[in-house]
C-alpha cells in the first residue's frame, strides 16, 4: 500500500489492536495488503528503517497463515528497546486477537 487514503480507510473502518512495540489495523479484503509506518516518534531515520523491517520479517514469518485482508503495522517509540522474541510475541497476540489466522 502506498496511498495516504487507503490507510486513513483502514485506520477509519478496520480493527485494531494494541501490543507492547506495534500497533497492528486490519480490515477485511478480498486480497492481502500490508503497510509498515513509524513515525519519528520512534527515532531517526536509521530506527525508523529498522522498525519497519523488523515489522516485515515478522509478516512475511506469519504471512501464510493470514486470512486475506488489508493490514497496517504502526511501530512504537518502545519497539527499539524490545528483543526480537518479545516483539514476535506481541505481534502473534495482536493478530490472533484481530481473528486474523487461519484456524
Amino acid at each position: 500500500m502506498t496511498l495516504n487514503s487507503q490507510f486513513s480507510n483502514v485506520y477509519k473502518h478496520g480493527k485494531k489492536w494494541h501490543s507492547d512495540g506495534v500497533v497492528v489495523f486490519f480490515k477485511k479484503g478480498s486480497e492481502k495488503k500490508v503497510g509498515f509506518t513509524a513515525s519519528k516518534k520512534v527515532g531517526n531515520a536509521v530506527k525508523r528503517a529498522q522498525a519497519k523491517r523488523r515489522m516485515r520479517a515478522l509478516f512475511f514469518e506469519n504471512q501464510e497463515s493470514l486470512i486475506d485482508g488489508i493490514y497496517v503495522f504502526v511501530a512504537k517509540d518502545r519497539m527499539s528497546q524490545m528483543s526480537y522474541d518479545e516483539l514476535k510475541r506481541g505481534f502473534n497476540w495482536s493478530l490472533k486477537r484481530l481473528e486474523c489466522l487461519k484456524s
